[in-house]
């Protein structure tokens, strides 16, 4: 009798458990509904961006306006309005620029309870000012057709990049505008050191032909031979592969490493719809969310533990831990500098980078 009362008393205990976290989760659904409203700023490909906007809408009832901006752009225009922001969450795009607005001040913490099934500490904030959803390897793209009409062999690694031979035939994002070219300064840093990796960076700019204002910039234009290589995040090379027929395309990932970027999501403090907010988070941290990205031509390895691995990735030949370690505490407190020390750097060597035609900013 004794063992048969423990067993119901042990059940009550995890019936009430289930019900006060059914409760909390409820109030946080009713709460944000109240508000009605939520704006998103979306770093990933608007494809995708809008297929989760409009998801969340159908879950919840709640009515989402989003738009796709840069990384670079959603930081600074979230900068420039210091704790006002015109928007409540973003949502994609590489870490970099969301470090350097959480040691800003301009993310609000918050701790999520889908968090519990992130793969490892590395995908969150250890306050809790963004959250990963998303893994992108860096790596080149390259028009494998142009390449056999100028008898050229693709680059295999960084240094390669540099050769006389590929002048002008390179793209690359802007410095200033997106989050994927400021993981690139970090990564010449971290690979090179500070000085040979601006050198390095300053030996690049001789072959690039264009500076893309977003990241995914160079991918688009790499099937169509207008970018013959195109440096950024492989899954965008995928994309252009698997959605758009472009089957001229060839990825590779440089021989002595590479780096990556963790996409993520954070509450803008400030913003006007906070509950709504808080709930974006939950779901962008969960299979709801993340699911649909392979079905809208995003292709990156998703980082929580109930989620469906986009099968793309693994086949063409894309390892999530075949990556460099990563310094992420040097690119939050260094970013902004290194970035300013890249363009002086760039600016005295030659380069004219007002000029909008190369270093595009629109």
């Amino acid at each position: 009798m004794k063992k048969f009362l423990a067993i119901v008393l042990a059940l009550t205990m995890v019936f009430a458990l289930c019900a006060v976290t059914a409760s909390a989760d409820d109030a946080l659904v009713e709460a944000a509904k109240a508000e009605g409203e939520l704006v998103v700023y979306g770093g990933c490909e608007e494809e995708y961006l809008a297929a989760v906007c409009e998801n969340f809408e159908k879950l919840y009832g709640i009515k989402v306006d989003y738009q796709r901006l840069s990384t670079g752009e959603i930081q600074a225009k979230i900068s420039e309005e210091n704790g006002n922001p015109s928007a409540d969450v973003a949502f994609g795009g590489t870490t970099d620029p969301y470090n350097e607005m959480a040691a800003a001040g301009l993310l609000e913490a918050y701790e999520a309870e889908n968090a519990a099934h992130l793969m490892g500490p590395m995908y969150r904030d250890a306050d809790g000012q963004w959250y990963g959803i998303y893994k992108g390897i860096l790596g080149f793209m390259v028009n494998k057709d142009e390449l056999e009409r100028l008898g050229l062999e693709a680059p295999a690694d960084w240094a390669d990049l540099t050769k006389e031979e590929y002048k002008g035939l390179i793209w690359l994002s802007n410095y200033n505008t997106a989050g994927t070219a400021k993981l690139v300064v970090n990564t010449m840093v971290q690979k090179y050191g500070h000085d040979e990796g601006l050198k390095y960076l300053c030996d690049l700019d001789k072959n690039i032909q264009v500076y893309t204002k977003s990241g995914s910039g160079p991918s688009k234009n790499v099937g169509t031979g207008e970018c013959v290589i195109g440096i950024g995040f492989l899954h965008d090379g995928i994309t252009q592969i698997v959605d758009n027929g472009y089957e001229n395309i060839g990825l590779v990932i440089p021989s002595s490493g590479t780096s990556f970027e963790i996409g993520a999501t954070a509450i803008f403090k400030g913003c006007k719809h906070p509950n709504a907010a808080k709930l974006w988070i939950e779901y962008a941290l969960s299979p709801d969310c993340v699911n649909l990205a392979k079905d809208n031509g995003s292709y990156q390895f998703l980082v929580i533990d109930n989620a469906e691995q986009p099968s793309q990735a693994a086949e063409f030949g894309l390892d999530p831990n075949n990556v460099m370690e990563y310094d992420f505490e040097d690119a939050k407190a260094n970013t902004s500098a290194y970035v300013a020390d890249v363009m002086e750097a760039l600016a005295n060597a030659g380069a004219d980078t007002a000029d909008e035609g190369r270093f595009q900013i629109s």
